[in-house]
């Protein structure tokens, strides 16, 4: 559990489109703090379908996100720690969020990843170097991102990694 930290304007633009997009309109033309959450839940339930087009299992958890602070929050019961680094990656790896509120339990706990901020010139070949001392092992941080990761050189600047231990 905890916070962790992400860059607030990389990552996958699911502000700008539906509902989240005409909530976003609303607070710029009056910031009341009806519309202040209606933009807060609107970007919550984004997130909440962005992680269900990835192929996570969310059901059960609480998805919030408070426009204000760039925070998301997710609470709730998962079935493993892949699953809950998936869950942190997928809600802080949005464009418009600058940090996740880690409230999740697992019921098989094991081992946590570590987790790597792409810059630029980075490939899933240096980050393996860098992690485990051989670049051939970039398989492993591309599968412990599947799915959010389509391609192992679809990597961008700004963007969190799963590095699973060896």
């Amino acid at each position: 559990m905890g916070l962790l930290g992400f860059i607030k304007d990389a990552g996958e633009k699911l502000f700008g489109i539906g509902q989240a997009k005409a909530a976003e309109e609303a607070v710029k033309k009056a910031p009341t703090p009806e519309n202040v959450a209606a933009m807060s839940a609107a970007a919550a339930e984004a997130i909440r379908g962005y992680i269900k087009t990835q192929g996570i299992d969310a059901g059960g958890l609480n998805i919030a996100f408070d426009a204000p602070s760039a925070t998301v929050t997710v609470d709730g019961s998962v079935a493993d720690q892949a699953t809950k680094e998936k869950i942190l990656l997928c809600c802080g790896n949005v464009a418009g969020v600058e940090k996740v509120n880690d409230m999740m339990t697992v019921q098989t706990p094991a081992p946590e990843a570590q987790f790597h901020t792409v810059v630029s010139g980075d490939t899933l070949s240096k980050i393996a170097k860098k992690f485990y001392g051989d670049a051939n092992k970039y398989p492993a941080i591309f599968e412990a991102n599947k799915p959010m990761l389509k391609h192992p050189d679809k990597i961008y600047p700004g963007q969190v990694l799963r590095i699973p231990p060896q």
